[in-house]
This record gives structure tokens, C-alpha cells and sequence, in this order.
């Protein structure tokens, strides 16, 4: 289907003229005519085309989302004060004048603003693909002299209206608002947790899982490893995957996906026409000529965003033959047979899976088209299965497909690309064509933790998924990736994480720290004034996580501020007990350890809290000096707590040696070649000099002042090649060690061009004495002569 057509029936009536005017920008780019029916392609077309496309139809888009991110944000304002006015003083629950029909009036009006959510995401999405596609469509034809798709894709990239994050803080708020309705119009009595729609969920063995996946940065991989190291142990996959491969690689994984011609799978996965929404791959450990077990899976989006897997495990050379229906599993079903402890209802599930999957590649006339490689590491606790991390590496997508008949990338009667099996091909697959490979530049973070009514969220997990160290993306697929990176010309929809890789997804530490402080402190408020709705008070948080990456900031002073200001006044007492009473039971044991912790810290500072002369101060009373400056205090207790650094998390030793220090040493070339190109340098000064101190000593003869200076310009070229080849090796020592420390040093420099200014100013002043001193002898000579030739003339 060509895209204009996908636009056209896309669009949403009421957004009719917001949407990218396609066919205009087709006409400017001449897109129904050939070079040899027209003109040549000018500098002026080019600025026409540029500038309708980035100045008037990305900016229409870009602004018209913008306006309706605004006016839906207002409106779910509007909806929580509405609950707000539903809510006595007391927080005991409704009014009594608050009917059904004032709920589901409410309830209307939430379900009109997630519609309007959802056709915006869809907005957003067919715009972006629109500004992709024609910009590709223009350097392909126009781009001999210019290209505007890297243009394009940073200003996308800038303009987040095909992003999940514009959307991210509106469905968090209307799901404490869905979950504070519906609580009181089914009322259920059930005390569960409002949603989390940033997330999907999977059931395993009857178990269900919440799904969170990240993007990793290069240069944080190692941090973010070390923090899961600290908390879940390693976990290797099977003894297949850890004979072939030693202590120092993690395993390989293979995922070949299947799809049609219309890539009728990729467009439901990234349409989220859920449910029926389906994926199907052949996954495999290690490399395929070792024999390994291949693994079968479909992937179905059931109802409420769950997602279930069907799942069969087979030798490599029935694979072809189940793909083509022509093999029934007929050896596997008479050995569970034979097996006494296999059910009946066992082997008919058996079969119905396998029936499914055939019928499922049969109907939907799937062949592989694209390939996922990547090294894993896992980390789980032996025999627990609440949290489950994995961590994928050097992930690279290879197509797999025959959709150019002419040129395959794969032989149609194989279900796999044996040019790269059978020669045990690995990251980066450099010996294929380079056009069929896409290398992700990041790693790829997936936390699975384990549902339920009492089960809670891990503060460390939560501490690293709110870090500065991983970059959400909601929904991630490496299917929908891989294929819209290789087939964008076969596709008519592009995932919203796409104008991310544009950017640089690394944060600062402090600023992503003050960002999350905030969405914790706005949900707190919120989940406060749902459990007053709903009867059931609970009191904010605090203060931050201790074990955050900032030690101070506004907002924690400001929080903690507040509280001692509650703590202090007797009327509230009473009500700050119970309320830390109700959040201590929410939080367990381990928050009620936490709460001590901080109160003793609190009592602590009251009591070395006293003024320079030793006496006590009052509580409240603060100096001139700390009010103005918040960081300085004179409380002996404030000093050492500041010179020791933040906190470590419990149950974490500070370690005698760093972990960037342990392992074998990899130093790139550059490294190594920029110290011995410093000591060549020095080696070349030296050898100047020596020349110069050789030449002046060997033309001195008699002359005493060349000699020293010849002597001097010696020492000067010996100093200068004994330093450079001191530095040398004391950085090389430093580079070996991992040092720290600061590579430049200059004393060295200084040194010589010292002795060379001094040298020059003494020669200069020598020289000039020496010639002053001949002047003058040949100046007595002269008069002498004078005085001689006149008396011989007085006595002639």
C-alpha cells in the first residue's frame, strides 16, 4: 500500500487540515515527473521545498500538538479538582450528595480525554512517518547536492510529538483517576494499586509479570551492571550455552522473526491493535552448528495489555518441515506417551500448541525477514523468581527475507541464511552486505518483576529505573526495531522511539534526580487526594530516596523542612503518628527500618545541634551564616556527615578496590600512541639542541664564550631527553594502573625554557661585553698611533 493512501485514511475528521499536507510536498519535489520531462532541479526549488517542510508543515503539526497536549492537561486538571469538590474535608470518603451518575458523568469525561490520547499518539505517529518518508523520498531523487534527512530527524528529534514521554505524565494521572472512579462505582472493595501503564505485562507459568524496558548508554553499562551485581547474582541459561562458551562472554542469542509480505504482524505490534496482536519467531542459544535446540514462540496481545506465549522446542532439521506443515510433532507426542507422568490434558495441550502454530504461519503465510543477534546477561536469585533482569549487548538486526526476487537476501527453500550459519558469523557481520545490517547503539535493559495485591516494587530497582543511568522506552521490540530500521520502505508506520536515537540519551545526574523528585512528590499528591476520595488517608512521603544519587536539593530541603515544622507543632502530633503508622504498614519492614534510621539521624543532629560557645541551641534556631548559605553549618554532627559523602545503601561496603580497576586491561592504540608521541617530541628537542650545543663547542676554538654556551645548550639537550624519558615512563605506569590522576606536568617545560631564555641573555650579554671590550682596545690603539705619528711630525 503506498503511504499516501495510508495517510488519507488515517486521518481523523475533526484534525482534518493539522495533519502534513503529503501530495503538496510531493508536487514540490516533482515526485510524478522524470528529470528528462522537466527542468533541472534549481537552488530556488530546493529553498521552496525546504521551507514549506520545515517552517510551515513541521511546524503546523508541531504546534498543534503542543496546543493539545495543553488543552487535554488542562482537562484532566479539571477533572481532578472535580474529584477534589467530591471530597469532604475530613477525607472519610464522598459526599453523601455524590450519586452513580456524578461518577460516571466523570467516567465519560475520562474516557473522551483517552480517546482524544490515543487518536494524538496516532496523530503523531503518521505525521513523523510522513516527515520520514518524504525527505527520504527527496534525497534519493533531489540529494545529489543536498540532503535534508539528518535536518530533518534532529528536528524531530526536538519536537516530541511522536514520543511516549509528552504523553507519559497525562496516562499517569488518568489512571489514579480511572482506578478512583471505578473503585467507587464497582465497588469491589479491593485494595489494589492503580495501574502502571508504562509498562506491559506477561504471564509464565501461570505467573504474571510487569515488563520495564531501558536503554542503556555504552558509557553507563558497566555502572548499571555493578548495581544489579550487587543484588542478583548472575544466572547462566543452560549447560548447552555455558560448554560453549567461557567465564568471559555471556550467551549468544538468535531470534529469527517471521512476518508477510504486507508485514501484517509488524503494523498490528506497532498499532497496538490489541487483542489478536501477534509476533512469531525461531529462537536459538549459541551458534546453530553446535546442535542447539531451537525454540519456537508466538507472542499473542491478549485483553488489558497481557500478553501470553505459545511455545515448542524441536531439532533443526524438522524445522523446515513444521514451518511447511508438512511434520506433526509425531516422535515428540509418543514420547510424552510413554512418559507416566505426562496427562492426558498434558498431550492434548501439547498438540493443541503445535496445531496453533502451524495454523498461525499457515494463515498469515509467514517467512523469516529478519534476524536479532545479541549477548545476554541475566541476573536472577537462584529458586526466585520476583525480579528478573537481562541485559542484551552488541545487538545487531540482519534481514532474512526474499521480498526482492531477483536478489534474496536468503535462499527461499531455507528457513534460515546459511551464509552466516554456516560460516558461525558473529557481531558485527562484516563479511555480508553492509545494507542488510542495523547495529543498535545501545544496550538493551529489561526489568521483570513479579505482580501481586501485597507485592511491592524493590527500592533498589526503583532507585535504577528512575536513575539518570537508563532511558525509558515503554513498549520496546526488537522485531519492530529491526524492521523498521531495514524495511522503512516496505512500512507505512514507524515506533515512536525512533526520533530518540537522534538525541544523546545520556542525563545529568542532578537534573534527573530533581526531575523524579518531582513525579514522585506530584503522583504522592495525587494518590493522597484519590485514597481521601476513597476513604482510605495516606500520607505522602517524606522526604527522597536515601539512597539517591544527589545528596542535597531544593526539593528534599523544602520536604524536610515541612515535616520538622508538623513535628514540631503539638496539634498535628497526634495525626503525623498515625499517618506514619498507616505508611510504616504499607511499606513493611524494611520502610519501618528505614523511618528509625531517620529519626535517629534526626535526634542526632538536635543534640549536637549547639552554638560555638558549647551551649544547646533551641530547636529552630538557625545561624545568619546557614541561612544564607544552606550547605555550611557549624553542627559538628552536619561536618562529618558531609566529609564522609552520601550514605552507602544498606547491606553495600564501601570496596578496598574499584571495579574499574579488576579485569583484564584494554587500552585503546590512541592511548599508548599519544605518550610515545609526547616522548618523541622531547627526544626531537633534545636532538636540536645537542646539534646546536656540538656545532658551537666544535667552532669555539679559543673563543671562552661559545665554549660555555656549547656546554650549556649540552646540559640543556641532556635535561630535556632524561625528562622525556622519565615522563614517558611514569605515564605509562600511570595508564597501566588506571590511575586517576592528571596526566600533564609542567615542570618539565618550564625548566628547559628557562635555561633556554637565561642561556641566550647570558650569550647576549657576553657577546656584547666581548665586542664593547675589542672596541675599545682598538679604540686606544688608534689614539696611540695618532699620539706616535704627531711626534715624528714635531720633530721633523
Amino acid at each position: 500500500m503506498r503511504f499516501g493512501r495510508t495517510l488519507r485514511e488515517s486521518i481523523y475528521p475533526p484534525w482534518k487540515n493539522k495533519y502534513v499536507d503529503y501530495a503538496k510536498l510531493k508536487i514540490l519535489l516533482r515526485e510524478d515527473k522524470y528529470d528528462d520531462d522537466d527542468g533541472p532541479w534549481t537552488e530556488e526549488d530546493e529553498n521552496r521545498f525546504c521551507d514549506e517542510i520545515f517552517n510551515t508543515q513541521l511546524e503546523k503539526v508541531a504546534e498543534f500538538q503542543e496546543e493539545t497536549v495543553s488543552s487535554l492537561r488542562d482537562r484532566i486538571e479539571a477533572a481532578f479538582a472535580k474529584l477534589k469538590e467530591m471530597t469532604p474535608e475530613d477525607g472519610s470518603g464522598p459526599k453523601r450528595d455524590v450519586t452513580n451518575q456524578h461518577l460516571e458523568e466523570l467516567e465519560a469525561e475520562l474516557d473522551a480525554i483517552t480517546n482524544e490520547i490515543s487518536e494524538l499518539q496516532k496523530f503523531g505517529n503518521i505525521n513523523y512517518t510522513a516527515f520520514l518518508k518524504i525527505v527520504k523520498k527527496h534525497d534519493r531523487k533531489r540529494g545529489g547536492r543536498y540532503k535534508v534527512r539528518p535536518m530533518m530527524q534532529l528536528s524531530l528529534a526536538r519536537r516530541p510529538f511522536n514520543s511516549e514521554q509528552a504523553y507519559t505524565p497525562l496516562l499517569n494521572k488518568l489512571s489514579i483517576l480511572y482506578y478512583a472512579v471505578r473503585q467507587q462505582l464497582d465497588d469491589s472493595g479491593e485494595d489494589a494499586s492503580p495501574p502502571d501503564l508504562q509498562s506491559s505485562s506477561e504471564t509464565h507459568n501461570g505467573e504474571r509479570y510487569s515488563a520495564h524496558k531501558f536503554w542503556v548508554h555504552p558509557d553507563n553499562l558497566l555502572e548499571v551492571k555493578t548495581h544489579i551485581l550487587r543484588r542478583l547474582p548472575a544466572l547462566v541459561y543452560s549447560e548447552q550455552s555455558a560448554k560453549e562458551l567461557d567465564a568471559a562472554h555471556d550467551p549468544t542469542i538468535t531470534s529469527l522473526y517471521f512476518d508477510n509480505d504486507a508485514f501484517d504482524l509488524y503494523t498490528d505490534k506497532v498499532n497496538r491493535q490489541a487483542p489478536g496482536a501477534s509476533s512469531f519467531r525461531v529462537r536459538w542459544y549459541g551458534q546453530l552448528s553446535a546442535k542447539s535446540e531451537i525454540n519456537m514462540e508466538q507472542k499473542t496481545i491478549g485483553d488489558q495489555g497481557m500478553s501470553e506465549e505459545r511455545k515448542l522446542t524441536l531439532k533443526e532439521k524438522y524445522v523446515q518441515p513444521f514451518l511447511d506443515g508438512e511434520y506433526q510433532m509425531d516422535k515428540a507426542i509418543q514420547k510424552l506417551k510413554r512418559q507416566s507422568a505426562r496427562s492426558d490434558e498434558d498431550i492434548a495441550a501439547y498438540k493443541k500448541t503445535v496445531d496453533a502454530l502451524q495454523d498461525f504461519v499457515r494463515s498469515k503465510k509467514l517467512q523469516p525477514v529478519l534476524r536479532a543477534n545479541y549477548f545476554r546477561s541475566a541476573f536472577q536469585k537462584p529458586a526466585d523468581d520476583r525480579v528478573r533482569v537481562s541485559i542484551d549487548t552488541e545487538v545487531a538486526f540482519v534481514r532474512e527475507d526474499t521480498l526482492d526476487r531477483d536478489r534474496p537476501c536468503r535462499d527461499p527453500h531455507s528457513w534460515h541464511r546459511t551464509d552466516i550459519d554456516n560460516r558461525n558469523l558473529t557481531y558485527p557481520f562484516k563479511d555480508i552486505n553492509q545494507s542488510e545490517v542495523s547495529r543498535f547503539p545501545y544496550a538493551i535493559l529489561e526489568i521483570k518483576l513479579k505482580e501481586g495485591v501485597h507485592r511491592k516494587r524493590p527500592v533498589w530497582v526503583q532507585d535504577l529505573m528512575s536513575s539518570h543511568l537508563v532511558h525509558p522506552v515503554p513498549r520496546f521490540s526488537k522485531f519492530v526495531h529491526g524492521v523498521a530500521s531495514l524495511f522503512e520502505d516496505y512500512v507505512n508506520n514507524l515506533p515512536f522511539w525512533l526520533s530518540d536515537l537522534e538525541g544523546d540519551i545520556r542525563k545529568d545526574p542532578h537534573q534527573a534526580f530533581e526531575e523524579e523528585e518531582r513525579r514522585r512528590c506530584q503522583r504522592a499528591e495525587d494518590e493522597f487526594a484519590v485514597g481521601s476520595f476513597l476513604g482510605k488517608r495516606v500520607m505522602p512521603p517524606r522526604g527522597p530516596s536515601r539512597s539517591s544519587p544527589v545528596s542535597q536539593s531544593y526539593l528534599a530541603d523544602r520536604m524536610a523542612a515541612e515535616s520538622s515544622a508538623r513535628r514540631s507543632m503539638p496539634q498535628t502530633a497526634t495525626v503525623e503518628e498515625n499517618g506514619e503508622s498507616a505508611r510504616r504498614v504499607e511499606r513493611g519492614d524494611e520502610g519501618e527500618e528505614e523511618e528509625e534510621e531517620e529519626e535517629e539521624e534526626e535526634e542526632e543532629e538536635e543534640e549536637e545541634e549547639e552554638d560555638g560557645s558549647g551551649r544547646r541551641r533551641p530547636k529552630g534556631y538557625s545561624s545568619t551564616l546557614s541561612s544564607l548559605v544552606p550547605n555550611f553549618s557549624l553542627s559538628r554532627y552536619s561536618r562529618a556527615r558531609h566529609d564522609r559523602g552520601p550514605p552507602l545503601p544498606e547491606g553495600v561496603v564501601e570496596p578496598a578496590v574499584w571495579i574499574k580497576n579488576m579485569g583484564e586491561l584494554k587500552i585503546e592504540p590512541k592511548v599508548w600512541l599519544a605518550n610515545e608521541r609526547t616522548f618523541v617530541k622531547w627526544q626531537h628537542i633534545s636532538v636540536l639542541l645537542g646539534s646546536l650545543a656540538v656545532g658551537l663547542y666544535s667552532a669555539a676554538g679559543s673563543n671562552t664564550v661559545a665554549t660555555a654556551m656549547g656546554v650549556t645548550y649540552l646540559l640543556i639537550a641532556v635535561f630535556a631527553g632524561v625528562w622525556g624519558y622519565a615522563m614517558q615512563r611514569r605515564r605509562r605506569r600511570m595508564i597501566i594502573e588506571r590511575s586517576g590522576k592528571d596526566f600533564d606536568n609542567m615542570f618539565g617545560p618550564i625548566i628547559v625554557g628557562v635555561a633556554l631564555l637565561l642561556a641566550l641573555i647570558f650569550n647576549l650579554v657576553f657577546a656584547y661585553r666581548r665586542v664593547s671590550k675589542k672596541w675599545r682596545e682598538d679604540n686606544h690603539q688608534f689614539s696611540n698611533f695618532t699620539m706616535e705619528q704627531g711626534a715624528i711630525g714635531e720633530e721633523l
